[in-house]
């Protein structure tokens, strides 16, 4: 399946259960356009699974860019029942997303959140 567009209205739903990965890019951005098809391959490997890749085009979202910070494209975010479990800008080899992935499917989400409140605390 292909990346979907992701928008204000619609992350929640997309990336609230399982395991998201986000694309925030922009039309004018060269190195957005390196990665996209490397995001796109991925993406098209997990058809079958339950994994939700979405795009972000922070022009037309700008609300969402500046909601998680993003200061540079692109930026790769993994979310995984509406917990960020990473962010970090630049271009990604598809290796390194398929590793992202598996590391996302292997965490236990209850020791996450645990660890998350205790730190917030």
């Amino acid at each position: 399946m292909a990346a979907q567009e992701l928008t204000a209205t619609n992350f929640e739903e997309l990336t609230g259960d399982g395991i998201a990965l986000v694309d925030f890019w922009a039309e004018w951005c060269g190195p957005c356009h390196r990665f996209s098809p490397v995001f796109e391959d991925v993406a098209g490997k997990h058809q079958d699974d339950e994994v939700v890749f979405g795009k972000i085009d922070i022009d037309a979202q700008p609300e969402l860019a500046q909601r998680f910070g993003v200061q540079s494209i692109p930026t790769l975010m993994v979310v995984r029942d509406g917990v960020i479990l990473y962010q970090q800008p630049g271009g990604i080899p598809a290796p390194y997303i398929e590793s992202l992935i598996e590391q996302a499917q292997q965490l236990d989400m209850d020791e996450v959140r645990k660890t998350a409140e205790s730190s917030a605390s």
